[in-house]
């Protein structure tokens, strides 16, 4: 899960900063470009840096920089981002060229939800029996590291759906039955950074699928189960209950908005990936982060990707193995006063700071480089993010953002056209 940390609003001094472990509600990074790597569950390192995370606002391909800089921290060795998406162990940053085996897509298969059955809900001892056959554990390798997650069986031939971040970065992929009768290597299907999703397959028969039910049929107060495998291997098949708190809760995770169903059962490492459950035993989110804080106290604040959105991407993951028709500029930015002094030293005030402009986009191809400092967008002044997300917004891939840039004492104009955000995640 990742963890979300909460930001004191009245504490200045506390630097946004990317999520680690199971989505805790620090944003899952990127896999440094080991892209956006979140890093499912709990990081297995020796040492825990503490950096107090605010929210990360969103813009597809754009993060806060202070969570730039801290990441690169754990990179050189000073510790992990205390983060918490829901796995155990992780990845930061892969150098290696090896990635996971694709699978072959476009069989047909689609996830179905179902609406409730008529009569009363099932003990929670019903609701546990039906569903833990249909619940896995998830274990990803890349080089010495490795990662624990969950995953849910969505067919009995094999596609098991999970957090993007629970195995984002693995070289290999293992999907364990929590009876111990048997595990499978997974082939990648799809993964998607934004909704947090993946869709692996396994070569296997006869498994028990999950049963899926309608989120939009969720209400506030209703009873809410999660079942997965808090610390990974130590605990697994663990069920907490609670109910479901919120509705359509906006979450902005590693640059990317999410519509979360939050819930007061406990999520912890290893859980990312897993089943959030209604009375009748039916799957209405996959859980995927926890709030967090390094200041107040905080309980039974957990979130899950609804099922209404889990369709929506699964299906497009297994049709074409990738989400299309979302425009990105490609490039990573943060505000220009969110910059430690000495790095804002001769830069204009306002502005969005080019932290990294990615690889394959044309923002590169049209000369815009890190440490370019974005004064204008479309002709109106940006400060922040979500001020360049409102010139971005009802674009589409192909069309052109006309930016003003500010580069070693002079501003230039460059025009940059919008590209897909799954062909920079490649």
């Amino acid at each position: 899960m990742y963890s979300y940390y909460y930001h004191r609003p009245e504490d200045p001094s506390a630097a946004p900063l990317p999520p680690a472990g199971p989505r805790s509600y620090a944003p899952p990074k990127r896999r440094g470009r080991a892209r956006r790597r979140r890093r499912p569950g709990v990081r297995r390192a020796a040492l825990t840096l503490c950096v107090f995370l605010a929210l990360m606002a969103g813009i597809s391909g754009m993060t806060l920089c202070a969570g730039w800089f801290e990441e690169q921290m754990w990179a050189f060795g000073f510790g992990a981002p205390a983060w918490d998406n829901g796995w155990q162990g992780g990845f930061y940053t892969t150098d290696s060229e090896k990635q996971l085996e694709r699978a072959a897509t476009g069989d047909g298969t689609t996830l179905n939800l179902l609406g409730e059955p008529a009569g009363s809900g099932l003990t929670f001892q019903e609701i546990y029996a039906k569903s833990l056959p249909s619940i896995v554990s998830i274990e990803g390798e890349s080089g010495t590291m490795t990662s624990q997650g969950t995953g849910i069986i969505m067919t009995s031939n094999g596609y098991i759906i999970t957090n993007h971040h629970v195995i984002e970065g693995a070289e290999t992929v293992t999907v364990h039955r929590l009876d111990g009768s048997a595990s499978y290597d997974a082939l990648l299907v799809g993964s998607d950074a934004a909704s947090d999703l993946a869709v692996l397959k396994v070569e296997a028969q006869g498994l028990t699928a999950a049963e899926f039910g309608d989120s939009a049929l969720v209400q506030v107060g209703d009873v809410a189960l999660a079942i997965g495998n808090p610390l990974g291997e130590q605990l697994p098949g663990t069920m907490t209950d609670g109910i479901i708190s919120y509705i359509d809760r906006s979450v902005t995770v590693d640059g990317y908005e999410m519509q979360l169903i939050q819930t007061s059962a406990a999520l912890n490492s290893g859980n990312s990936g897993g089943a959030l459950l209604n009375e009748y035993g039916q799957v209405v989110g996959v859980t995927t982060l926890k709030m967090s804080s390094n200041w107040d106290t905080i309980e039974a604040l957990g979130f899950a990707i609804p099922t209404a959105t889990v369709k929506e991407i699964v299906d497009d993951l297994i049709a074409h193995g990738a989400v299309s028709g979302r425009p990105t500029i490609g490039i990573t930015v943060c505000a220009v006063s969110a910059l430690p002094p000495e790095e804002a030293e001769g830069l204009p005030q306002d502005g969005l700071y080019v932290v990294s402009v990615e690889e394959g986009s044309d923002a590169l191809e049209q000369g815009l480089r890190a440490g370019d400092v974005i004064l204008e967008a479309n002709g109106t002044e940006v400060s922040t993010i979500e001020d360049l997300n409102d010139q971005k917004t009802g674009l589409s891939v192909g069309d052109a953002l006309t930016l003003t840039v500010f580069r070693d004492g002079e501003t230039f104009t460059v025009e940059i056209h919008l590209v897909e955000q799954y062909q920079l995640e490649g």
